[in-house]
């Protein structure tokens, strides 16, 4: 399958040889203009070649690739935070509130199955896992509040700093793509 940037390329290339060919434009001599298409065509088939050899991760593999991360990640958090003896308690409630839930995720009905339920059903599945979501949500937002009040102000302002463009990923425990890259912290 050829991808558009291909197509835009060998359209490109056509409508050039064709204007080349009928004399309509003046141009260099041919030995200066062939490199520079056919680096364009080589460079199209780099850029489309990992995506086409891309194999998903094993799912227990991506998870331990995440949890090392995530542990990389609240590491060198605790490191720039410089926190002291009296606060180790309150990072320990913190980082163990924000953990992810234990075991798998919750599997998602089949959709065949979810295809199968009448409509108020499907709406109050989607709703109880609404629910459920917020739960967990409020937990892990509580804990942050209270780790965050027994912060001193320059812990606090490297806090906001460090998590401003976590769009929610420590919230979550996984790399989630949410969230305001320019977005100011949020204080409550």
């Amino acid at each position: 399958m050829i991808s558009l940037r291909q197509r835009i390329v060998w359209a490109s290339l056509l409508g050039s040889a064709a204007l080349a060919s009928s004399g309509a434009f003046a141009q260099a001599p041919a030995a200066t203009t062939t490199p520079a298409p056919a680096a364009a065509v080589a460079q199209a088939d780099t850029t489309a070649a990992p995506k086409a050899q891309h194999k998903r991760m094993d799912p227990a593999q991506r998870m331990e690739r995440m949890k090392e991360h995530r542990a990389k990640r609240l590491a060198a958090l605790k490191d720039k935070l410089k926190l002291t003896s009296a606060q180790e308690g309150a990072w320990t409630t913190y980082t163990t509130a924000n953990q992810p839930p234990a075991g798998a995720r919750p599997q998602r009905m089949d959709r065949a199955e979810f295809a199968k339920l009448t409509t108020p059903e499907r709406l109050e599945r989607m709703q109880a896992r609404q629910a459920e979501r917020a739960a967990m949500f409020a937990k892990r937002a509580e804990a942050t509040k209270t780790f965050y009040a027994a912060l001193t102000p320059e812990q606090q302002k490297t806090f906001d700093a460090e998590t401003v463009h976590a769009g929610g990923r420590f919230h979550r425990g996984h790399g989630g793509h949410g969230g305001s890259h320019d977005a100011a912290p949020v204080k409550s």
